[in-house]
């Protein structure tokens, strides 16, 4: 598959952060309609619509988002979850429904509740899990942090060393949850959520939502705004019960990476800027291994020395990411990257860049996708 046969032409923002006053539904309208106008679109252009529901309100669905934009989808209205890695995997999907002929113009929305929502969201059911601690997300990856740590001597300095450059970075954005300078004495002070992870090792809970469009790239040369094209992509799938893994540490991201930096044609040390997966520190340092950025156990002296920070070889979460900016579900890493490839991102612009990465992880870092994208 050729590069540059689809691009995403528009990304639709709704206020983040503690939403009270919003509802899913009104979220999810407010982030497709800004995601449309950004496109140069008009609603009724839209002929493709894929939701990722949200899990504390699961009212909203791609049916009802076609009714209440007005619209009728002629071309693919589905529903899509892979948890935290949808987003990547819906717009895949987007580009291979529009190479097929079935649509023009794919919306793909999210909406995250989690900081207000009367539901607690992302905590395990009863089942073997528990026996083990696993009553959420983070005891889960804390098993792969601390089986990384016992094995390759990763160390929670290196840990605090994504963590700040993620806040330095948030600090420079004006949206940003977290906008408060991190030092390495904040970090180590944080309370311990699931050894060896911290509080500043776990990602936020927040509020908002995210839209993108994307056509195809005879369509995107007419759009309004400098189109972001998707050179490559790749989705890996493990196991989702940690107790059925061979080993905890390897992920899906060495499959994801690996296929979508052959369909690109390009190798790491041709990105400019990365859009990683951060739902902890760990999952950044396990991904940039595993996407061949650096071998295996290498990961924690890798991100030593700045080199994620905009001054830095690879610039990574340059929003602030899950970290500091907001947690949805990984949407932070498409519309950034985008951002960063128009050149619009103002302080924390990365000079020059070209080629993007996104990754998107969901589970217990069980599910895995990878863009590839250019401007």
């Amino acid at each position: 598959m050729s590069s540059k046969k689809c691009a995403i032409i528009g990304v639709g923002y709704t206020p983040q952060g503690k939403l009270p006053d919003w509802s899913v539904r009104e979220l999810f309208l407010e982030a497709s309609k800004n995601a449309i106008d950004d496109a140069g679109l008009k609603t009724h252009d839209i002929d493709g619509i894929l939701v990722e529901l949200c899990w504390t309100d699961p009212s909203t669905q791609c049916w009802t988002l076609q009714q209440d934009l007005g619209i009728k989808v002629t071309g693919l209205c589905a529903n899509y979850d892979s948890m935290g890695a949808s987003g990547g995997c819906k717009v895949q999907l987007a580009q291979m429904a529009i190479q097929a002929g079935l649509c023009n113009n794919v919306l793909i929305a999210f909406v995250e509740k989690s900081a207000t929502a009367p539901a607690v969201p992302y905590r395990m059911g009863p089942g073997p899990g528990m026996a083990h601690g696993l009553f959420g997300a983070m005891p889960g990856i804390a098993l792969a942090a601390q089986r990384h740590k016992i094995l390759y001597g990763t160390k929670s300095e290196q840990l605090a060393e994504v963590a700040m450059t993620f806040r330095k970075h948030a600090c420079l954005n004006p949206i940003a949850t977290m906008r408060k300078p991190m030092t390495l004495e904040d970090h180590q002070n944080s309370r311990m959520i699931a050894d060896p992870l911290r509080l500043f090792d776990c990602c936020l809970v927040s509020d908002g939502g995210r839209a993108v469009v994307v056509t195809s790239a005879q369509r995107a040369r007419s759009a309004p705004k400098r189109p972001v094209y998707i050179m490559g992509f790749g989705q890996g799938h493990v196991n989702i019960d940690l107790l059925m893994r061979h080993d905890l540490i390897s992920t899906g991201a060495e499959k994801s990476g690996k296929t979508a930096f052959q369909m690109a044609g390009i190798e790491p040390k041709d990105v400019d800027v990365l859009g990683l997966y951060d739902a902890t520190s760990h999952n950044v340092i396990t991904q940039l291994e595993e996407l061949g950025f650096c071998k295996r156990g290498e990961g924690g002296a890798f991100v030593e020395g700045g080199r994620l920070s905009l001054e830095g070889e690879f610039p990574t979460n340059t929003s602030g990411g899950m970290l500091s900016e907001v947690y949805l579900q990984g949407w932070t890493g498409i519309p950034e990257v985008v951002s960063q490839l128009r050149g619009e991102c103002g302080e924390r612009q990365v000079k020059d860049a070209e080629i993007g990465l996104v990754t998107n992880q969901g589970g217990f870092i069980s599910y895995h996708s990878t863009l590839i994208l250019r401007r």
